[in-house]
């Protein structure tokens, strides 16, 4: 059977993209719906469904408890900015002729290949009230009355927990910037330094206003980051000692207290406030768009 080209280029396409398209509707959009779907339930996951309307949407938004978690968040936020800022200094340094810079990558790069749950053991380590590596070292400094019981306070542990974030995710940030700041044509440097500019004017004006674009991205990757933040304060601290976040509510109200449909309600409402801020964040900075 001979078919034309068209039909022969037609039936290789629709072969290569049959199998994506397949896993994309098995394992995004069918999970995205059947998540529509339970949040209209009263269901326990293994019990019989009862459809009950938007009961689970009126108890989220009558109740502040679910909406005050995102305090904590807003940690993760902070040093999810702090961490950006950080990651720019080291590219911009390591992208100099510094002596070393290869293996200064790699070490600040490591912590992001590093398994979350391994990080979390470090950092227990590390923060214990008795025998932590941080109060020994504040001790052997002379600075004892720096010391603190890291997980246990209430008032700095969500500090500690975004620490951890910040240090793990700041490598890969890093790399992102360092490859947006090698793709910027040396020309425009050079004819910078022949018109007398320092390397702080540079900096500000050609260096930032290269690597725009990629602000724009790592700042959303940090909001939705910070919204969607979980491994770490939920290894650490399973939610305790006032560390629970708004993914580790779900995930509690869903599996723990086995409210499928009411946490299949907090995901959606999840869903809605990422897609809200990203929107608020993409018209914000339309402005600077040419």
């Amino acid at each position: 059977m001979n078919f034309s080209y068209n039909t022969q280029r037609s039936i290789i396409l629709v072969s290569f993209l049959s199998l994506p398209l397949l896993l994309l509707l098995t394992f995004s959009y069918y999970p995205l719906f059947s998540l529509f779907y339970y949040s209209f339930l009263e269901w326990d996951g293994l019990t019989e469904k009862v459809f009950v309307g938007f009961q689970n949407y009126r108890e989220i938004f009558g109740n502040a408890e679910y909406f005050g978690v995102l305090k904590n968040n807003a940690y993760y936020f902070i040093g999810g900015l702090l961490q950006t800022g950080l990651a720019l200094y080291f590219a911009v340094l390591l992208n100099s002729k510094l002596k070393g810079r290869n293996g200064f990558r790699v070490i600040l790069f490591l912590p992001y290949i590093m398994h979350s749950v391994a990080i979390v053991f470090m950092f227990q380590a590390l923060y214990n009230n008795q025998y932590g590596t941080l109060n020994a070292f504040l001790d052997l400094v002379g600075l004892s009355g720096w010391k603190q019981n890291w997980l246990g306070d209430p008032s700095i542990v969500n500090f500690a927990l975004a620490f951890v974030s910040m240090w793990k995710y700041m490598g890969l940030s890093m790399v992102i910037f360092l490859g947006t700041l090698q793709s910027i044509p040396g020309d425009i440097y050079e004819a910078a330094r022949i018109d007398g500019a320092s390397s702080t004017q540079q900096f500000l004006h050609v260096t930032l206003p290269s690597i725009r674009k990629v602000m724009e991205l790592l700042l959303l990757l940090t909001l939705t980051g910070a919204l969607e933040a979980f491994e770490i304060p939920y290894i650490m601290m399973l939610g305790a000692n006032n560390t629970e976040t708004f993914i580790i509510k779900t995930v509690d109200v869903a599996f723990k207290f086995q409210q499928v449909g009411l946490g299949s309600a907090l995901a959606v409402v999840m869903l809605l406030i990422v897609l809200v801020f990203v929107g608020l964040q993409r018209l914000l900075l339309k402005g600077g768009d040419e």
